[in-house]
């Protein structure tokens, strides 16, 4: 089967189709204005000092205006460290998208250290430490430690996911579709965003519900489905950057030997699979007693992350473009002894 006239990107705005609401929070402009003027070249302007051009590429990605689409009911003042964790993503993922899978561990730790309170600034070696304390003083405003915490096991997950990949790629060896899946549900960093809700709608439910197979499984889907429509955007993207050991279209390739799309019309199949389990959860959702309304509202909030996700980011230069940064020019911009 030929790919020369397969477009991957006319695959995700024609098959990839979510039966949620789309909103979106009014305050995006106000802090996209705020993570280009105060972050991108204020607070962390010495991160890429140098290089004007990698600024703009950050500025284009419009951190606020995802963040907005996942978490449209925010007030500005509840939005705004939703929208610096945007933005660390986004730097974290950039920063160590080249490291080997030994210097991941050194910066997992203390990002988890710094988060939970255990560390301060000073006592950190990390680029972004200052980023992650900022959002830890920010988010607990609005929850408690409890909540805090399952937040900062859901970032350690990341990290672990992260050095997974690196692993992969290191070896330039593909793992099993069903390991990629796993692997990314990790990668993604969705489960992150997901505690937010909590940020967002002001309840805090207990760990009970949190803990609950149904709402984990919820959860797990979400990762899995914007995992399978991101992957499709990517494709070419990881191509180009050489992370093709842990895209979800190119493993299916490697595994099945088949086109490129035919790999990424499996993968839609997949994730055609995983939304039809997430809807019909989401319809017989278990009797939650006195929580029953606020966890309903949880996942309808989780159901608008995916129309949310296709909306924003079909529209994204990030991955429609070059408009990535690559990680050459960011271990420039840091000094070689970061990476050391």
């Amino acid at each position: 089967m030929s790919n020369e006239n397969f477009n991957p990107l006319e695959l995700l705005r024609t098959k990839f189709r979510y039966p949620f609401p789309t909103l979106k929070n009014p305050h995006a402009d106000q802090l996209q204005e705020i993570t280009e003027n105060q972050w991108i070249d204020g607070e962390y302007m010495w991160l890429y000092q140098n290089n004007p051009d990698l600024r703009k590429k950050y500025k284009k990605t419009k951190t606020a205006h995802i963040a907005a689409q996942w978490f449209p009911t925010a007030s500005a003042e509840r939005f705004r460290p939703i929208c610096r964790l945007m933005l660390w993503t986004l730097y974290n993922d950039d920063l160590y998208e080249e490291s080997s899978p030994d210097d991941i561990d050194d910066v997992h730790a203390q990002s988890i250290a710094i988060l939970n309170g255990e560390i301060s600034v000073g006592q950190s070696t990390i680029p972004l430490a200052s980023m992650l304390a900022s959002l830890r003083q920010e988010l607990l405003q609005f929850i408690p430690e409890e909540s805090m915490h399952r937040f900062t096991q859901m970032i350690s997950r990341y990290f672990s996911g992260l050095k997974k990949e690196q692993e992969y790629k290191k070896n330039k060896m593909f793992p099993t579709t069903a390991e990629c899946i796993v692997l990314r549900e990790d990668s993604i960093c969705l489960y992150p965003f997901l505690q937010l809700t909590e940020v967002e709608t002001g309840v805090i439910l207990p760990p009970e519900i949190h803990d609950h197979p149904v709402i984990r499984r919820l959860q797990a889907l979400a990762c899995h489905l914007v995992t399978f429509f991101n992957e499709v955007q990517s494709v070419v993207k990881d191509e180009a950057t050489d992370s093709i050991y842990y895209n979800i279209v190119k493993v299916i390739q490697n595994e099945r030997r088949v086109s490129l799309e035919e790999a990424c019309l499996e993968d839609l199949r997949l994730h055609n699979e995983d939304l039809k389990e997430f809807v019909a959860l989401q319809a017989s959702l278990p009797d939650f007693g006195v929580w029953h309304e606020a966890v309903v509202n949880w996942v309808h909030y989780m159901s608008m992350v995916l129309s949310g996700w296709k909306n924003i980011s079909t529209k994204l230069d990030r991955y429609n473009k070059t408009e990535f940064p690559s990680a050459s020019e960011l271990k420039e911009t840091l000094g070689h002894n970061q990476f050391q």
